[in-house]
């Protein structure tokens, strides 16, 4: 039985784990292909099981007591507990929420569109079959160690508090959140290039949050990203993948000719982020 935090609670997975002659912004929107749930809420991934990168194989040991790492890791923590009730919190609080349809919203300001199953489906599903592949990447390395939070040695607040008892059982290293998100974030730099810059500084706030919640340390986000950025290396020789993605670059253009703005305050967005 593996787990994702996704949003709210920690989620048991049951796992052993184009028209012609019309360009991309006049094409209709297409209808993304039936994918299978492997929980509620949960889309298969498109990396069959056991297959994916390991973990295991990539990220070193977690900092040790008295190390460097470890002093660098408690100073960002410390850090990270003075900022609570900010509005980076603010964000931190909507970066933790995994579960669709509000996470597919998450870099919709960095897109400059509208990122949701009417307007862009196929990308909906690209992100939510993603987060399965990039999410579980973690889970073989947080098994071993079983790594305790921030919270859990500092006694501060979290930003989701209603999912502390799951994560006190769930090891923080490396960051599944961060993997997610630093996989995200180097796919929509594929689907629009052109944002490919705020996209990935995007995505690196996205882990960065998980600190500010006071969940992760942040060694655990830099090795959540080493584990987004492997998984996506593996991603890109899968047909049903690319698929998606050229699906997913083909939506993107369409939406930014239909005005589909983002749904989220950007100018917020963008302040909270400069804090």
């Amino acid at each position: 039985m593996l787990k994702i935090a996704a949003g709210g609670a920690a989620l048991g997975l049951a796992l052993a784990v184009a028209g012609c002659g019309t360009t991309a912004s006049e094409k209709p929107v297409a209808k993304a292909e039936p994918v299978k749930e492997i929980a509620p809420g949960y889309l298969a991934g498109y990396l069959a099981m056991g297959t994916a990168p390991s973990s295991l194989a990539i990220v070193p040991p977690p900092p040790a007591p008295g190390s460097a790492a470890l002093a660098r890791d408690e100073e960002a923590a410390k850090a990270a507990v003075a900022q609570h009730g900010s509005p980076r919190w603010d964000l931190a609080v909507k970066d933790a929420e995994l579960k669709f349809p509000k996470a597919a919203e998450t870099f919709s300001c960095a897109l400059g569109v509208e990122v949701s199953e009417q307007t862009t489906p196929r990308l909906y599903v690209l992100l939510r079959r993603t987060l399965v592949d990039n999410g579980l990447s973690t889970y073989p390395t947080k098994t071993l160690y079983q790594r305790a939070r921030p919270f859990t040695q500092n006694g501060a607040p979290i930003c989701t508090p209603a999912e502390e008892a799951e994560l006190r059982k769930d090891g923080s290293y490396p960051s599944g959140h961060t993997a997610i998100g630093w996989g995200w974030a180097l796919i929509l730099a594929q689907a629009a290039p052109d944002k490919a810059e705020a996209i990935l500084a995007r995505g690196r706030a996205f882990g960065q949050s998980r600190v500010v919640c006071n969940v992760h340390w942040l060694s655990d986000t830099d090795e959540g990203r080493m584990m987004g950025a492997a998984t996506v290396a593996k991603l890109q020789s899968n047909p049903d993948f690319q698929a998606d993605l050229a699906a997913a670059a083909a939506e993107i253009v369409a939406a930014r000719a239909a005005g589909k703005a983002p749904t989220r305050d950007c100018a917020a967005e963008a302040a909270a982020l400069k804090s």
